[in-house]
């Protein structure tokens, strides 16, 4: 636990000053008793009755205490639910994702991984699905029907080459498509500010497009509502640079959760009948998550793609996060002091 003003924590020293005044008191009372026989007066009181005459006082000794650090401004590590309302899968589809060192190819196991992934989503969770190889698109926008999803995966098709920057750039662009970010002259070469005038065949002109929004900095992994998870089995081919995009999702507080699936260490593998070396790139995972305040994954087989994917929907669907705790101690002091006066008066007809 942590403390916003923890200048304010000198007002403890008043709990042990209260706590040698009330001493203090109970002794000037005892010295005061002018009794012939005070065994007599002891054992018509009881141990009980002695033990009760405390705890008003212990009780409102408590409610200070609390009170006195929720002027500090407590906070600790929670779990509540998440802030997370659109999450966006970029998802490989390039020929490697056809090896079959996965049981009955990686593609296939991915499809499953991702369908489950989405199903176990919170209902008031939007997903959106990219898919990326040589280019990216998004073949399902953010939506919470889960079977439209189901079966945007069904669809995937294999492609030539990678470009996890492109899939990254894709994605970010769906969960801020009113920030002008230019994705044609990303993938393609070519877009705004590229040519004075665009026409068309009939030579009409075609209208420009905006300028990219000017975005204010924010801190990184400061967007909770948003997320982006990236799944790939292989290494930047082609496209623009993963970083470059990263860096734009930070600086948009978006987390970029990564997954490496498949030997991060490289191995062979068999597609249609061809031995092919394939590594994916670990290091660059880990920068892109790391930049964004995210976490990287690493999935070997199936099955441990699978409790990834587990393990990101708990991600989503609680979050530990630092939360001011102020009203509680609040609370609890309040509750203290409440039952200290009922209890007084109950017992002694008197306030503590």
């Amino acid at each position: 636990m942590s403390f916003v003003w923890p200048q304010y924590l000198w007002l403890l020293l008043i709990v042990p000053v209260l706590v040698a005044a009330y001493i203090a008191v109970l002794r000037r009372k005892k010295a005061a008793l002018r009794y012939a026989n005070v065994g007599m007066v002891k054992q018509a009181i009881g141990p009980a009755q002695r033990f009760r005459r405390h705890v008003p006082p212990l009780l409102f000794l408590l409610a200070l205490i609390g009170a006195l650090l929720a002027v500090a401004r407590p906070s600790a590590l929670v779990t509540l639910p998440t802030d997370a309302r659109t999450v966006i899968m970029a998802m490989d589809v390039s020929l490697s994702m056809r090896a079959t060192d996965v049981d009955p190819n990686r593609i296939i196991a991915a499809q499953n991984a991702a369908k489950h992934f989405v199903q176990d989503l919170p209902q008031d969770i939007r997903a959106g699905i990219v898919t990326f190889a040589g280019t990216a698109l998004l073949v399902q926008p953010p939506t919470q029907n889960r079977e439209d999803l189901v079966a945007a995966i069904d669809r995937f098709q294999l492609q030539r080459h990678t470009a996890i920057g492109s899939g990254m750039l894709v994605a970010l662009a769906t969960l801020f498509p009113d920030d002008g970010i230019d994705v044609e002259q990303a993938l393609f070469g070519y877009g705004w500010g590229s040519r004075e005038t665009a026409r068309k065949k009939d030579d009409k002109p075609v209208k420009e497009k905006k300028p990219p929004k000017e975005v204010k900095p924010v801190p990184p992994g400061s967007h909770k509502s948003a997320a982006i998870v990236l799944l790939t089995d292989g290494r930047r081919t082609m496209g623009p640079d993963p970083m470059d995009v990263a860096r734009m999702a930070a600086s948009r507080g978006v987390r970029i959760f990564t997954v490496g699936f498949g030997s991060a260490s490289g191995g062979s593998v068999d597609i249609d009948g061809m031995s092919i070396y394939m590594r994916f790139d670990e290091e660059t995972l880990k920068q892109i998550a790391g930049l964004t305040q995210a976490e990287y994954f690493h999935a070997k087989d199936a099955d441990s793609l699978k409790k990834v994917y587990e393990s990101l929907n708990k991600t989503f669907a609680l979050e530990r996060k630092q939360t001011e705790i102020s009203a509680l101690f609040a609370a609890a002091a309040a509750l203290l002091a409440v039952v200290s006066a009922v209890l007084s008066l109950l017992w002694f007809n008197r306030l503590l």
